[in-house]
């Protein structure tokens, strides 16, 4: 049995809403069993793998209807998403952007998690002029991190920087990698080689993605160690803030072999020929590496986060901080990675549905923190589902 319950919002209707998920992976199998948890959904959950779509339905104590389909083709989303009143993405990087504009065209409303290297807000218009309310990037991170750095921008006059932290760790390390993947390998890699963009002086910079290492302490963790990522995405056009960064966090000493590995040719995606043959190098090394990678059932995780904004409030000189710790739920055998990037992808979805949210266009999360009283229900919803931010605020020297 489920170990929480989730409320609906006051505004509810009673009426059936037909919501239609696209992935069965950890993560959307974890929005599934969540919004299960109303009956007034009726929940379809859409994979290419018949297998991963038996395993989430079994988790599930009411029954869900499943379909096996290729997301990658524009015809076979058109037919699954059809008699939805909402959609939800949950699906690896290089097909969410087609599906993105597939769902927005046939008119309906969408909250998605994918980590798409395309820009999103490129299809704001559309949505638009289909009415559509369509929230991307509504994860832990991109998501909460940006939902955080939206309210901290609109709360400090002027905000000075922003700063995030965040990663997904097995809580038990283990040589040589001590780290495991709780979602797509391939956006695993993408973390690895993918440039980095930051802002500085108020104007965009590229860095190296791995790059400027630098030690993180976490209480009750001791030191990660951070590294440069793309992950702020939609904030640097949608942000006026000087400084902003974002990096990953790993355990010491993975930065320096992920670096060995990139340098050694063994994540590019150009065909090499060995023997005769013409292999990918990052298709080889996911073939050989990832299943070293993958959870095992019951295996824990933990996610750590960290956002930090400094500015003026009030006239004083001030650091805003939020940290997430978070750990496997034992109860539900959810991992806290598929948690902590489904919850907001759900939480976000019923506020569309009950009407309680939704503005036309592609909505990046940051216009979510910006909007009144959006983050103090995101924090509660998260609550209930055993997921807890903490806040500190702190006067700072006027410089």
């Amino acid at each position: 049995m489920p170990a929480f319950r989730v409320h609906p919002s006051p505004g509810w209707s009673s009426s059936v809403s037909n919501i239609v998920i696209l992935g069965a992976g950890m993560v959307g199998s974890v929005m599934a069993r969540d919004l299960a948890q109303d009956a007034e959904f009726e929940i379809t959950l859409v994979d290419r793998s018949q297998d991963a779509l038996d395993r989430a339905a079994s988790l599930i104590d009411r029954p869900i209807t499943t379909t096996a389909a290729d997301l990658s083709a524009r015809a076979a989303v058109e037919k699954v998403i059809a008699p939805a009143d909402i959609v939800l993405g949950a699906m690896g990087s290089t097909i969410a952007c087609e599906a993105l504009r597939t769902v927005i065209e046939a008119g309906k409303n969408y909250c998605d998690i994918s980590f798409m290297p395309e820009n999103a807000l490129e299809m704001d218009e559309l949505a638009r002029q289909r009415g559509v309310t369509a929230i991307v990037d509504c994860g832990v991170a991109p998501g909460m991190s940006n939902v955080l750095a939206g309210h901290a921008a609109s709360r400090l006059d002027p905000c000075e920087s922003i700063e995030i932290y965040v990663g997904g760790l097995p809580r038990e390390r283990r040589w040589p990698f001590e780290y495991k993947a709780a979602f797509s390998p391939y956006d695993v890699i993408e973390e690895y080689t993918r440039p980095a963009r930051l802002v500085e002086h108020g104007r965009e910079v590229v860095r190296e993605a791995l790059s400027e290492p630098e030690p993180i302490e976490f209480p009750g963790l001791g030191t990660l160690e951070a590294f440069n990522t793309d992950g702020l995405r939609s904030l640097i056009a949608t942000l006026d803030v000087p400084f902003m960064k974002e990096k990953t966090l790993r355990y010491p000493g993975h930065i320096e072999l992920m670096r060995a590995f990139r340098e050694t040719g063994l994540f590019g995606e150009e065909p090499v020929e060995v023997n005769g043959q013409r292999i990918v190098p990052r298709e080889l090394i996911a073939k050989l590496m990832f299943p070293k990678w993958t959870y095992e059932p019951g295996e824990e995780d933990l996610t750590v986060m960290r956002v930090i904004a400094t500015g003026r409030e009030n006239g004083e000189r001030v650091r805003l901080q939020w940290d997430l710790f978070d750990r496997y739920n034992r109860e539900t055998g959810m991992t806290s990675m598929a948690r902590t990037t489904g919850f907001p992808c759900t939480i976000m979805a019923r506020r569309v549905l009950s009407g309680d949210f939704n503005p036309a266009g592609v909505i990046a999360p940051e216009q979510i923190g910006r909007t009144p009283g959006e983050l103090d229900h995101l924090f509660a919803a998260h609550a209930e589902r055993g997921v807890a931010y903490t806040a500190d605020r702190r006067i700072m020297p006027i410089m």
